[in-house]
């Protein structure tokens, strides 16, 4: 009987604890961020090439390009820091979308990893891969 209970103490524990972690991120790329296709607190991995790093703000900016068009994002580093930026590296950023007043779409990062030498064509390929995948076999939609 009581093996019974500690079953269904740890189930109850895990169905706890499962449903305070935050969503799955899903990639974004980053025209989608600048298009407004995403909705704010909305979690999401992105990437970018950093171009601009403001310590005494925690402002990072990430730039993409994409149909001759240069699509950027701000990045608040503030859960992040210290960071040592590398600017002109490939950055990849985990966080959450929020709307900052007269600074528009920002990412808030909860991880930015340095991935220079990333193939990014073949991220991007990877990244629709696994949108048509999930679109097909299990009925969700990312975009």
């Amino acid at each position: 009987m009581r093996s019974v209970h500690k079953c269904y103490y740890t189930h109850v524990k895990f169905c706890i604890f499962s449903s305070m972690l935050p969503s799955a991120a899903v990639y974004r790329f980053p025209w989608e961020l600048t298009s407004g296709s995403v909705q704010e607190g909305e979690s999401l991995r992105t990437f970018g090439k950093l171009i601009l790093y403001e310590p005494e703000e925690s402002l990072a900016t990430l730039s993409a390009h994409q149909s001759s068009k240069d699509h950027r994002v701000i990045v608040h580093t503030l859960f992040v820091e210290p960071f040592d930026a590398v600017i002109g590296a490939q950055y990849m950023v985990l966080g959450e979308l929020e709307n900052i007043e007269g600074v528009g779409a920002v990412v808030r990062a909860r991880v930015l990893n340095c991935v220079d030498g990333v193939n990014l064509a073949l991220l991007q390929k990877a990244i629709n891969d696994q949108r048509t995948f999930l679109e097909k076999k299990v009925g969700v939609v990312n975009s």
